[in-house]
């Protein structure tokens, strides 16, 4: 049992932070859909909250090289991305989509795939 308060310690792989025992992700594999605009993105979310796959949606609407991929951008770690994409893609659960998010290139959604 941890009693831990107000303190954060690295322990093989896993942090513990107040009293809450939780995995580090050191790298996360993920996709995104990129579009210009806010709206357009949102739009995307739609469908892909309705029922259309994420890789679809990217194959017909994103801007990225990556959407003949289904916007998959495989594995990466903390550093490699633009920091408003990485701390989007970092706090996301596997499974799930986020965003918008806006950074330089334009307006993402983000997939997490996996993470370790």
């Amino acid at each position: 049992m941890f009693a831990v308060i107000n303190q954060s310690y690295s322990m093989e792989g896993f942090i513990i932070q107040g009293s809450v025992l939780s995995r580090m992700v050191k790298q996360v594999r993920a996709s995104h859909i990129l579009v210009q605009s806010e709206k357009k993105a949102k739009e995307i979310m739609e469908f892909v909250n309705g029922g259309e796959t994420f890789e679809s949606m990217a194959k017909k609407y994103s801007e990225c090289p990556s959407a003949k991929n289904g916007g998959d951008l495989g594995w990466f770690g903390r550093g490699k991305m633009v920091p408003e994409f990485e701390n989007a893609a970092f706090k996301a659960k596997p499974g799930t989509v986020v965003g918008p998010v806006r950074t330089q290139f334009g307006w993402h959604l983000i997939m997490v795939t996996d993470t370790k």
